[in-house]
């Protein structure tokens, strides 16, 4: 079975790609250019595919021959030439279309908590419109919204030893917003599961990791891992989106306000997807100790 990959230089791609090809899949590893090509492992299994989301036959003549797509491209940072609708909805848009194009069987979008069509915040709402266009495609799909990802390469991850590496954190509101931090590997278990089952009919999975925690706490348990002393200052949020909004016009992107509202919302779900997808969780111990020295 031949699986494709959207954004498959990310770490999460890079991620995924490990563990499809160490279950024999064959993967078709999606980028947008030629440099990011150059990131991708070389291994017999994956075939790199380039292509531009606005150039959907192009989309379509790569993810010829693969069973099921997985779209992991989009953006939480706007930069100048870039924008939500595009990067987030605009993509998968183009990429369901060329799906059905080519006669893929399913398709697999990773969105985040707290997605929705309706939400106020811009970014939440691109992604809300990225699971309506997917769903609403006429392919059979499955929609991953997950939570901060944790695992080596990660953004969560880079953030987390920064702030021990220096010793100090300045935390957005004290840092004591919930997060459930998810193991970037129990993900890719997951979307395995799905390519290897190929639902029928459309599904919406929240998927996040074991542990409720804040930010300050899962901090404090990373320094604790890593033996170092860390020491806590506190930035207003109020302060640090006034920040955000005269910073990011200026230089057309960056953090926004919008940013931290996401960052500092509480990742809350009804009930865990770890048993409908099939995976064991892994301890955020253990998660720790694979990001930290």
């Amino acid at each position: 079975m031949t699986i494709a990959v959207t954004g498959a230089n990310s770490s999460v791609g890079l991620n995924l790609l490990a563990h499809l090809v160490g279950d024999d899949f064959g993967v078709i590893a999606g980028v947008r250019s030629e440099r990011a090509a150059t990131a991708l492992p070389a291994s017999p299994s994956i075939a790199p595919r380039i292509a531009s989301y606005e150039d959907i036959d192009g989309w379509s003549e790569a993810l010829r021959g693969a069973s099921c797509v997985v779209h992991l491209a989009g953006i939480l940072i706007e930069w100048p030439g870039t924008s939500y609708e595009s990067a987030n909805e605009g993509t998968a848009a183009a990429v369901a279309e060329a799906a059905r194009r080519a006669g893929v069987q399913h398709m697999v979008l990773v969105s985040v908590i707290g997605a929705d069509v309706a939400s106020p915040n811009r970014y939440l709402r691109s992604k809300g419109e990225a699971e309506r266009v997917v769903m609403d495609s006429g392919i059979s799909s499955t929609v991953v919204r997950t939570p901060i990802l944790l695992g080596p390469g990660t953004a969560g991850a880079a953030s987390i030893a920064r702030s021990i590496g220096q010793g100090k954190a300045k935390l957005l509101g004290g840092g004591r917003y919930s997060m459930r931090p998810l193991d970037v590997d129990d993900l890719s278990r997951a979307i395995v599961g799905i390519c290897r089952s190929l639902p029928q009919g459309t599904a919406v999975h929240e998927l996040v990791g074991p542990e409720s925690i804040t930010y300050r706490e899962l901090l404090a348990r990373a320094a604790d891992v890593a033996g170092k002393e860390l020491s806590f200052g506190v930035t207003p949020i109020w302060l640090a989106k006034l920040g955000a909004a005269v910073m990011s016009r200026v230089k057309g992107g960056g953090i926004s306000p919008t940013v931290i509202d996401v960052i500092t919302a509480d990742e809350v779900v009804e009930k865990n997807a770890d048993e409908a997808l099939g995976i064991r969780l892994t301890p955020l111990s253990e998660t720790l100790q694979k990001i930290l020295p």
